[in-house]
């Protein structure tokens, strides 16, 4: 009889868990390294993260990635109220939201983790289209995180790929 197989968590509780443990890392290198090298190493790591992430997300979709596979990814970002968002905008080329809630934001500053909420977060936002689809790319000019009312995303689709 095997065991049986446990539900996937949210995305909020999984950043939720790697906030816990990328705490402790950044608190080290801050100590040992200094701001500078402590921030650099933790957004490295995430940028990393968030790539293969974007992988993963195309491989469950056979590659066949579009605006539509992108949008219907997002509800695991959404559950259980974790972004409130008002879409602007969706057509085979663009998809363009105002995030007005982020709790990932609120749960970054409630852990002390602001000044890095964003590296946490934020940039994870354009690295994780890199994966998912070189054509996809993003244009926002705010966030929450940042202290802003809303975060702008902007996403569309290009013919061809980004070169590296």
């Amino acid at each position: 009889m095997s065991a049986p197989a446990s539900a996937p968590i949210s995305m909020f509780e999984q950043r939720r868990i790697e906030a816990m443990i990328l705490k402790h890392v950044y608190d080290t290198l801050k100590a040992s390294h200094g701001v500078e090298v402590a921030q650099k190493t933790v957004a490295d790591a995430v940028r990393a993260s968030s790539i293969e992430q974007g992988k993963m997300f195309a491989a469950k979709v056979g590659g066949k990635t579009s605006i539509q596979t992108f949008v219907d990814r997002q509800a695991l970002w959404k559950i259980g109220g974790a972004m409130e968002m008002e879409v602007k905008e969706q057509t085979e080329k663009s998809y363009v939201i105002n995030v007005t809630r982020c709790k990932y934001a609120e749960m970054y500053r409630e852990m002390g983790l602001g000044e890095i909420g964003h590296l946490l977060s934020c940039q994870r936002d354009a690295t994780f289209c890199e994966g998912y689809d070189k054509r996809m790319r993003l244009k926002r000019t705010q966030t929450i995180m940042q202290g802003a009312s809303y975060c702008d995303f902007s996403y569309t689709m290009v013919d061809a790929p980004k070169t590296p």
